[in-house]
């Protein structure tokens, strides 16, 4: 099993494709990157911990490769935008790949080359070194699959959700 943690906005957004990804066993919401020690929500949403919104996706590689998870990773976003996701805005919200070992790092700085084909600004997103990582609130864990209604997910994470079934569908389950 592998984990990587990824930060492409709001976190929501990456957990509910990331959880119906063939392979997947975990996906965790959470905070990472910045300098508070005890994060919450609030405290990230309001900018001043210097903590991004990340998932940690847990997977296996003998069902999905670790490119095939980056790959999506960079669909799913725009890499290429500056600390900003749409109407979210703020580093907490910046493009990142957080890794742990060498052999990480240089799988996200291949996937950002690999995938600066597809846009047609440069790829902004950030790669450093993992610190710790702060698990998010529970209301926080897989929130599209208890909130689907919800005016975020109906209005931002179904696009997302689309998208990943147009160009993922072969990795994800039913």
């Amino acid at each position: 099993m592998k984990t990587f943690v990824l930060g492409g906005g709001c976190f929501w957004c990456l957990d509910a494709v990331y959880q119906k990804t063939k392979g997947v066993s975990s996906v965790i919401s959470g905070y990472t990157g910045g300098h508070d020690p005890r994060p919450d929500y609030y405290s990230v949403c309001g900018g001043t911990t210097g903590h991004a919104e990340v998932v940690a996706v847990t997977f296996d590689e003998s069902v999905i490769p670790a490119e095939v998870i980056l790959d999506m990773f960079f669909a799913l976003h725009d890499p290429t935008t500056l600390n900003r996701q749409g109407y979210d805005v703020g580093t907490q919200y910046r493009s990142s790949m957080f890794y742990e070992t060498t052999e990480e790092k240089i799988l996200f700085e291949e996937a950002i080359e690999r995938n600066q084909a597809l846009w047609s600004h440069p790829i902004v997103t950030e790669v450093s070194r993992l610190s710790r990582f702060h698990v998010a609130e529970d209301v926080h864990q897989d929130y599209y699959a208890k909130y689907p209604e919800q005016g975020y997910c109906q209005v931002i994470i179904n696009p997302k959700l689309a998208k990943a079934r147009k160009y993922y569908s072969a990795w994800l389950n039913a």
